[in-house]
C-alpha cells in the first residue's frame, strides 16, 4: 500500500498515511486533530544514482546514443 505525506496548515506537522491509491485524494486530518491539511508531492525512489545513471549518460536517444556527429 502506498505511503502519502501530508502537512497540516494549522500547526505545520508533517505526517504519513498508508492508504490505497483509490483514496489518495481523500482528506487526511493531522494527528493533532486539525482538518486543514495538504498532500505533499514526494519523489520516492528518485534520488542519487537511481535518478542519474553512472557516467551521466543518456539512454539511446540520438544525442545520448552516439549517432550525433
Amino acid at each position: 500500500m502506498p505511503t502519502y505525506d501530508f502537512r497540516c496548515r494549522a500547526c505545520g506537522t508533517t505526517f504519513e498515511l498508508n492508504r490505497p491509491m483509490s483514496e489518495s485524494s481523500a482528506p487526511a486530518p493531522c494527528p493533532e486533530g486539525h482538518a486543514d491539511t495538504v498532500k505533499l508531492l514526494t519523489m520516492a525512489g528518485l534520488s542519487g544514482s537511481a535518478a542519474t545513471p553512472a557516467g551521466g549518460g543518456g539512454g539511446g536517444g540520438c544525442c545520448g546514443g552516439g549517432c550525433c556527429g
